[in-house]
């Protein structure tokens, strides 16, 4: 495999399992340093970080509540300061929480909770990163396709976490468009993880709703992140890629 990221450092949020982990070691094998953050233990962050560092690049992983803008800010700060500098930013760390508008007993602080992970601290690294990254810096947003289209009760509140993301991504585009950075959204459909297994009676209702009638893979996500990241996608900003097996055409 080509490493078109050497020399290059990246930070994954939430980069321990599914789609974090396989987007971290997809980077990893592209030449790129990376770092990763985790929320509660650090076994698996621990083994990720030995895997990584056996495909020859820098590694290091760091405890951080995605919620709290001031420790999503501190991440980034962290990952510079120790790589010596920061080119790759993927925020793709965050939360699902489910409860239909008219619903009273939905907790209110599990909301509050869903849009501080989703929306203010992808907010709060991506304007401390803006401060790191130079000409050809990438961010990059894993968002999900339900910010297009709600297919089941109750997760509006999670659908407008990600669309508030996609459009964030068209502005901070702009915003960051004459420093060289590029800034893009990518929308995972029904991803084979072990949040969301490919072995449930709702997976198979996912499924027959795709065009391609099957679950995605991580490493599928990974590809576009990589591409994304990659110089032969500097002049893509602004831009949603749905990755979801044509859930959503």
């Amino acid at each position: 495999m080509s490493k078109r990221l050497q020399g290059k450092a990246a930070l994954v949020t939430g980069g321990t399992r599914g789609i974090g982990a396989a987007i971290a070691r997809r980077l990893a094998a592209d030449g790129a340093d990376v770092a990763i953050t985790y929320a509660a233990s650090s076994t698996k962050a621990d083994a990720l970080v030995k895997e990584l560092e056996s495909q020859g690049v820098r590694a290091f992983a760091v405890k951080a509540d995605q919620a709290d803008p001031a420790q999503a800010a501190g991440v980034v700060t962290t990952v510079a300061e120790r790589f010596g500098r920061l080119d790759i930013l993927v925020n793709n760390a965050g939360v699902f929480v489910a409860g239909a508008v008219d619903d009273s007993g939905a907790a209110i602080e599990e909301l509050r909770r869903l849009f501080a992970v989703n929306v203010t601290g992808v907010s709060a690294a991506v304007r401390t990163a803006a401060g790191y990254l130079g000409e050809g810096g990438r961010i990059i947003t894993i968002g999900s396709t339900a910010a297009d289209r709600v297919p089941f009760n109750g997760a509006a509140d999670y659908s407008a976490t990600k669309a508030a993301v996609a459009a964030y991504t068209r502005g901070w585009a702009r915003d960051l468009g004459p420093k060289g950075i590029t800034v893009n959204n990518i929308q995972p459909g029904p991803i084979d993880t072990d949040m969301n297994p490919d072995a449930t009676e709702f997976a198979a209702t996912l499924k027959a709703g795709t065009a391609l009638k099957r679950y995605g893979k991580p490493e599928e996500v990974a590809a576009a992140v990589a591409f994304l990241a990659s110089p032969e996608a500097s002049y893509i900003t602004g831009a949603t890629l749905n990755v979801d097996g044509g859930i959503n055409a």
